[in-house]
């Protein structure tokens, strides 16, 4: 199985197929290198596909010292992961917590991106301080439930969040492979990974200085039932320069698998635009 090293250590297990321009998909909490397959089978008819399963979820390394997850850890394992496979700069689509990672590549090493992707970006960003720390406290519930109650029926009970319940009606099958593969995860990896990264990051208003001078192509996808990432989705409209926004009708939290049509042709759109300098900013001078 073919894995990399990161500089502490970490091995973390990913697959790549296809040729041409580099595009690194960015998981979900809930998700693993498997959650990209709609995007892998359309993508690498002509790019080439990088996929991996952050540290934390097997079949990459699932470390127990809590010191060795965080965002600036998550951020730098996607550079490690390109610095392996010697790949200088890549289109890099981040899912949710993958989403804020992107992000953070985009904005600490812009030149190592063609374009971000930030789809369902934001849970828990707030300006309102009081509803950021019940985000947070939410986290750690969700991190305490991981390691108190028994994997399979924490991992059901994340799986049918409220966010999820379009993906769970409109397609039953597509849902249930989801929740599938959520159980197959690690409750010590779901546990440090929600407590050390997800209740710990900075949300989206904290980061509105750097935001301000976000330099890559930027492209916010997001369902309108998708209530913790609506808002936020519009502040990043509203903040980063390049951005572009994509609200996509009657679509929940999952939209890489719940809508992977509308969601393709939306990246099928912002990659050659990127790459051709055709990307514009949503500011452009009169």
């Amino acid at each position: 199985m073919p894995h990399v090293t990161t500089p502490d250590g970490t091995q973390l297990y990913y697959e790549e197929v296809g040729t041409g321009s580099p595009v690194v998909f960015v998981h979900e909490y809930a998700g693993d290198y498997r959650t990209w397959e709609p995007q892998l089978r359309y993508f690498s008819r002509s790019y080439r596909c990088v996929t991996y399963s952050q540290r934390g979820y097997p079949p990459s390394d699932v470390p127990t010292d809590p010191a060795r997850y965080g965002q600036d850890i998550a951020r730098d394992d996607v550079i490690a992961l390109t610095d392996a496979l010697k790949i200088d700069k890549a289109h890099i689509v981040g899912h949710s917590m993958g989403a804020s990672t992107a992000l953070h590549v985009g904005i600490h090493y812009p030149d190592r991106c063609l374009s971000v992707t930030a789809a369902s970006c934001g849970y828990g960003s707030s300006p309102d301080p009081a509803f950021v720390e019940q985000g947070r406290a939410a986290s750690r519930e969700t991190a305490k439930m991981f390691e108190t109650v028994d994997f399979p029926t924490a991992a059901a009970r994340y799986a049918d969040g409220a966010t999820r319940q379009t993906h769970k009606n409109k397609d039953p099958r597509g849902f249930a492979e989801f929740a599938r593969m959520l159980a197959d995860h690690s409750p010590v990896g779901h546990a440090l990974t929600m407590r050390e990264l997800q209740a710990k990051r900075p949300m989206l208003w904290e980061m509105k200085p750097q935001l301000e001078k976000f330099t890559p192509p930027l492209l916010i996808i997001v369902g309108d039932e998708d209530d913790w990432c609506l808002d936020p989705s519009i502040f990043l409209k509203r903040t980063v320069p390049t951005a572009g926004l994509l609200v996509l009708p009657r679509a929940g939290h999952t939209i890489t698998s719940e809508e992977p049509a509308a969601f393709n042709a939306a990246l099928a759109e912002l990659f050659p635009a990127a790459e051709s300098g055709r990307w514009m900013s949503h500011k452009p001078a009169a």
